[in-house]
C-alpha cells in the first residue's frame, strides 16, 4: 500500500527537523518520493509570512 505523509511549517527548520524524525521511522527503501513546496503571503508592507511543506510518499 502506498500512503503519504503531509507536513507543514512556518519555519523551514521546524519541518526539517519533523521530516527527519518521521524519515528516521521508515525503511530507506520504503521511501518513493518527496515533493516539496514554498510560499509566501505578504501580511502588510513590512511582514511577509513564509509555509514550507512537503510530502513524503512512501510504501507501507
Amino acid at each position: 500500500m502506498i500512503k503519504v505523509k503531509l507536513f507543514d511549517h512556518e519555519h523551514e527548520k521546524d519541518l526539517e527537523k519533523d521530516m527527519n524524525y518521521f524519515l528516521e521511522k521508515i525503511e530507506e527503501k520504503k521511501l518513493l518520493d518527496i515533493k516539496y513546496n514554498v510560499a509566501a503571503v505578504q501580511e502588510d508592507e513590512d511582514e511577509q509570512i513564509y509555509c514550507f511543506s512537503a510530502m513524503v510518499i512512501y510504501r507501507a
